[in-house]
C-alpha cells in the first residue's frame, strides 16, 4: 500500500521561500552593477582633474523622503495582508504604488532642473555619474512599481479565505522595494557625501 504524502511544496512558507530565493538571485545582478557603476566612480573621483561635484539638488529631499514613506507604507499593507484585511491593504499598496511614481516624477524634475541650469550628462563627470546613478536606479524602480502594480492588479478580488499566494508575491516585492530604498540612499550617499 502506498502511502500519500502531502505536497508541502505549495504552502505559503514554501511559496515564500521560492519567490524569495528568486528575488535574492535578481537582486545579486543589481548589487554586481551597482558595484561596478560604484567602483567606477570611486575611481574617476579620485584620478579627475576636471571633477566639479554638483551641490544637492534640493528636491532630492523630498525624494528620499518619498521612497523612505513607500517602505513604510508597503509595510503596513503586507501586515494588513498577514491580518487579512484586505481592504486596508490594498489601500496601503496602492499609497505605496502612487508614492514610487511620486518619487519617479521628482527624479525626472531635479534631472529638468539641472538641465535648466545648463548642467547636462556630459558637463563634468560628477554630473554624468549623477545622470547614470539615477536613470539606472530610477529603471530598477520602475521594475519595483510594475510589481506593485501585478500585485494591485492580479489580487484586487482576493478574500480574506486565501490570502496565502499573496503574501508570498507581496514578500517578494517587499524585498525588492525595501532594497530599491536602501539603495536610493547608498547612492544619495555616494554622490554627495562621500569624498
Amino acid at each position: 500500500m502506498v502511502a500519500l504524502v502531502e505536497n508541502k511544496s505549495d504552502t505559503p512558507q514554501a511559496r515564500y521561500s521560492h519567490y524569495r530565493l528568486g528575488m535574492l538571485v535578481a537582486l545579486a545582478a543589481t548589487v554586481m552593477l551597482f558595484t561596478s557603476l560604484t567602483s567606477a566612480y570611486i575611481v574617476r573621483a579620485s584620478t579627475a582633474n576636471d571633477w566639479s561635484r554638483l551641490p544637492v539638488p534640493p528636491l532630492l529631499w523630498l525624494s528620499t523622503a518619498l521612497i523612505l514613506t513607500s517602505s513604510a507604507t508597503l509595510e503596513i499593507a503586507r501586515r494588513g495582508l498577514q491580518h487579512a484585511r484586505i481592504s486596508l491593504y490594498r489601500r496601503w499598496l496602492a499609497f505605496t504604488t502612487a508614492l514610487g511614481f511620486a518619487f519617479l516624477v521628482s527624479q525626472i524634475t531635479v534631472w529638468r532642473q539641472l538641465s535648466g541650469q545648463g548642467i547636462y550628462i556630459d558637463s563634468n563627470p560628477h554630473s554624468s555619474f549623477f545622470y547614470l546613478l539615477t536613470a539606472a536606479h530610477g529603471l530598477h524602480l520602475g521594475g519595483g512599481l510594475l510589481g506593485l502594480l501585478y500585485l494591485l492588479i492580479r489580487y484586487r478580488s482576493q478574500t480574506a479565505e486565501n490570502v496565502g499566494r499573496p503574501l508570498a508575491a507581496a514578500g517578494a516585492v517587499g524585498i525588492y522595494w525595501h532594497f530599491m530604498d536602501a539603495l536610493w540612499i547608498y547612492l544619495f550617499l555616494l554622490l554627495f557625501l562621500w569624498k
